[in-house]
């Protein structure tokens, strides 16, 4: 269910970068509400509101970015800041324990369960199955790719800054005489 959060990080940047921290109830919240879910609702029905939601709706969503944004600055919590010193603290774990081979092991099945399911999808042959069996295929290739991503991203960096240039020149207004 990443898909969800690419969509949320289009709309409202700031919102996904608290979803990838330790503000993430308080993303899923402001989410949920301008999507007009319940106080209960849980990162799966948000998840869900999001992948059915109607361009009103995500406007709804970037409104809710704004004010959130309004209310971090209040309170003098600079999410970006956050996220980096997240990053900084696991691997500054990683070097105080000395625990070298933990994570790349755990890289190493990640990236190995991905390349496998891609793979088997290559090679299995697909007709004959009904949609749901379908859909639970592309579900855990979509997964195991987004774990891979996180691997790739972790030692060799995001591509935070990639998206920022990208969203930037999306935004721009080109010059007609050029």
């Amino acid at each position: 269910m990443a898909g969800w959060k690419d969509i949320v990080g289009t709309v409202a940047p700031a919102l996904a970068t608290a979803l990838g921290g330790p503000l993430a109830g308080l993303g899923v919240a402001a989410i949920g509400k301008a999507l007009g879910l319940g106080d209960g609702a849980g990162e799966e029905d948000v998840a869900q509101a999001v992948l059915r939601a109607t361009p009103e709706q995500l406007v709804a969503v970037k409104r809710a970015e704004m004010d959130f944004t309004a209310t971090m600055k209040e309170l003098d919590v600079d999410l970006a800041r956050i996220a980096v010193a997240d990053r900084q603290s696991a691997r500054r774990r990683e070097s105080a324990t000395g625990d070298s081979w933990t994570p790349r092991l755990l890289a190493a099945v990640a990236l190995g369960a991905f390349v496998a399911c891609v793979w088997m999808v290559f090679q299995a042959r697909l007709t004959g199955m009904d949609a749901a069996q379908i859909a639970l295929i592309g579900g855990v290739v979509g997964y195991a790719s987004a774990k891979a991503d996180t691997v790739i991203a972790y030692y060799f960096g995001s591509s935070k800054g990639s998206d920022d240039a990208s969203r930037l020149l999306y935004k721009s207004t080109p010059n007609p005489g050029d």
